[in-house]
């Protein structure tokens, strides 16, 4: 960018010059002078008659430039004429940097903006595939859970109907057991025993049946 506008500066800067050397060769070079004396005289023939048409005044015979003021006219016309080439070329230049630049500006964001929808279509693709998965695992742990639960139910029922008993306030649950008594011999149960209590006389009772009949006869 900076190089371009020192590109242009030295290019106005040169350009005036150059003009100034084209008014030197025009009076001096025969060919240069013949072209600007014809230049001169056609755009002054030109000039008058424009003014004479938008003035509305009646036409009348134009009389030529001196061949002096001729040469000077022509050669500050070619002067002038390659002043606005130059400005018209550099101001040409910068309006197609400008495009190109534009243009090299626009396909970046055009390939940005391309690289951010494919990877906006692979993020989609991830998330659902993702959510799909997600969806196939929690359909499984729903089941699962289903699962367990109609088990729990089912074993609250058969606690429930078995006769369980439950804690007070947790929700634990266990079986009622009945624990049968030791059985205990009939020496160690006459000393532990009370004469008073009845668990005595049941606890003797097999042993007065069990006894020998050879006895009973004497």
């Amino acid at each position: 960018m900076a190089s371009a506008k020192i590109a242009t500066l030295l290019i106005r800067t040169l350009a005036k010059p150059i003009s100034n050397q084209l008014k030197t060769q025009a009076k001096q070079h025969e060919t240069f002078r013949t072209f600007c004396v014809n230049l001169a005289q056609r755009m002054y023939r030109t000039e008058v008659r424009l003014r004479t048409n938008l003035l509305g005044e009646p036409a009348k015979h134009v009389r030529p430039l001196s061949e002096t003021r001729a040469i000077e006219n022509g050669a500050n016309a070619l002067a002038e004429g390659f002043l606005f080439s130059v400005a018209a070329a550099l101001i040409l230049a910068e309006t197609w940097r400008s495009s190109r630049n534009q243009t090299k500006r626009r396909d970046k964001v055009d390939d940005q903006l391309e690289e951010l929808d494919s990877k906006v279509m692979a993020l989609t693709e991830r998330t659902e595939s993702l959510q799909r998965l997600y969806e196939e695992r929690w359909e499984e742990e729903k089941q699962r859970n289903d699962e367990l639960a109609r088990i729990l139910e089912r074993v609250v029922e058969i606690g429930l109907r078995g006769g369980w008993a439950e804690f007070e306030g947790t929700p634990l649950q266990l079986p009622r057991v009945q624990l049968a008594r030791p059985r205990r011999t009939s020496s160690s149960a006459s000393e532990s025993t009370d004469p008073g209590d009845p668990s005595t006389d049941t606890a003797s009772s097999p042993s007065d049946n069990s006894e020998d009949p050879s006895s009973r006869d004497t």
